[in-house]
């Protein structure tokens, strides 16, 4: 999938992730820097407007791989690796 179809993708279900309590969601990685290629996941930075248990989580993560159809990694800010973190904030584009 394509950086632009999976921004579009997102901001489509933009009230569905609301629902499960997104306030932000950006994209890092590979498919930010424009090195992705077929096998690649979509790597995830999700921010929430209130806390979200660890089933939740889950949830979303596997509702993310059902609309992208590929594997999601996704992450909160809090658990990023402090020798990464810097990195990813700075790459990462707000997709919605």
């Amino acid at each position: 999938m394509e950086f632009k179809e999976i921004i579009k993708l997102l901001q489509t279900h933009q009230t569905d992730l609301h629902q499960h309590g997104v306030k932000e969601l950006s994209i890092f990685g590979s498919m930010a820097r424009g090195t992705a290629d077929i096998d690649s996941d979509i790597d995830l930075l999700v921010a929430f407007e209130r806390p979200v248990g660890l089933f939740e989580f889950i949830r979303l993560k596997m509702l993310l791989e059902e609309w992208l159809n590929c594997s999601v990694d996704l992450v909160t800010e809090d658990a990023l690796r402090p020798e990464f973190r810097d990195q990813i904030l700075k790459e990462a584009i707000h997709s919605c």
